[in-house]
């Protein structure tokens, strides 16, 4: 059995997917170039990647690249096509020409997150109008499931639960090129790494530091990743000396720093679907504060991989905050856990099985 999967992001995700996928079935992967040609070595060897010269959304030469895609996909033949993201614009128009071949297309977020000006940039018909034409879904948790069945006119047996897959490469870059985390110091690091925008809830973590201001001196914040400037909180900051902000991107090696330095990963998310952030977190073996948005907590309380604190509550993050910085053996264990599941239950090469299930399913079923 063929598949080929088709994404124009989200390259962690689909590096940790398409490699798990591709232990089962054969798996042909088509990319843009320009985001994907310094990451190709990231992927199994048993991937067959194709870096496309993809144009941006604006672009007038988005025609003949759909030609163009259409000729790869005619001429690999494959059983069954995977989006592993609904939210490309032009490839709305090429799906029609690619029947009768089954679609797949993953759902990440069912609505759009507060203050995610990436996603906004893509207008609201497109990427519903790719979940219209897709015969099957996937989604990452049982909540997205319910949601998805609400909103769209799917049956229950279209709609897959697929857990985001562990990101390994970080932390295989850090075995690889032997880094060490920061030497015991009597600190306590806390991160909070990815886009910086609203949901993030990077207010409430500012609150929760300042109420910690005496009680916990020991305490450090990282700040890391592009998005809003977290300046614009230096008032509510109990000490901003206690800060480490880098408002950009952070290239492959400094983020395998930052989580081999850290003690706590936080994420403090007002509104989320799932994070990636968590599933890196977990293959470092990092304790995690999550809030009870999304698949979080269904996430992470049955796999004890860390506390959970109701969104938006300041005081509830800085009490969690604290109970980790004072429990070193409470940290090791959900660390222990995080990294027991991100090895097993959620490794790439597991999920990838699961995938491989669904799509022995959607072809039987047509």
């Amino acid at each position: 059995m063929k598949a080929l999967l088709l994404v124009s992001e989200l390259e962690d995700y689909t590096i940790s997917f398409a490699s798990g996928v591709a232990q089962h079935l054969d798996v042909v992967l088509a990319v843009p170039r320009r985001r994907y040609a310094h990451l190709a070595a990231s992927f199994d060897p048993a991937v067959d990647l194709h870096l496309l010269d993809w144009p941006r959304h604006r672009s007038l030469s988005n025609p003949w690249f759909l030609y163009q895609l259409t000729r790869l996909i005619r001429h690999e033949q494959p059983n069954l096509i995977h989006l592993l993201s609904n939210s490309t614009l032009w490839l709305n128009f090429a799906v029609p020409f690619w029947r009768p071949i089954p679609l797949v297309t993953t759902v990440h977020d069912v609505e759009t997150h507060p203050g995610d000006s990436d996603t906004r940039t893509l207008p609201g018909w497109a990427p519903e109008l790719m979940v219209k034409q897709s015969g099957h879904l996937v989604v990452h948790g049982e909540g997205l499931k319910r949601m998805v069945l609400d909103r769209y006119a799917k049956s229950p047996d279209c709609v897959h639960v697929l857990s985001h897959p562990s990101i390994l490469r970080y932390a295989e870059l850090a075995r690889r090129q032997k880094m060490a985390p920061r030497g015991a110091d009597g600190t306590i690091r806390v991160l909070l790494f990815g886009r910086i925008f609203a949901y993030k809830g990077l207010e409430h973590l500012v609150r929760a530091e300042a109420m910690l201001k005496d009680a916990l001196p020991n305490l450090r914040v990282t700040v890391a990743g592009r998005g809003d400037n977290p300046a614009i909180f230096l008032p509510l900051m109990g000490d901003a000396d206690r800060y480490d902000i880098r408002n950009r991107f952070i290239e492959d090696a400094e983020v395998a720093q930052l989580f081999l330095d850290t003690d706590i990963v936080v994420l403090p998310y007002t509104e989320a679907s799932q994070s990636g952030v968590l599933n890196l977190a977990a293959a470092f073996g990092k304790p995690v504060i999550v809030t009870d948005v999304g698949e979080l907590r269904d996430t992470v309380e049955p796999n004890g991989l860390g506390m959970v604190v109701p969104p938006g509550d300041a005081k509830e993050l800085a009490a969690a905050i604290r109970t980790l910085a004072d429990n070193g053996e409470l940290r090791n264990r959900f660390g222990a856990n995080a990294l027991d599941w991100a090895k097993g239950p959620n490794s790439p090469e597991r999920v990838g099985g699961q995938a491989a299930a669904v799509y022995r399913e959607v072809v039987g079923s047509c």
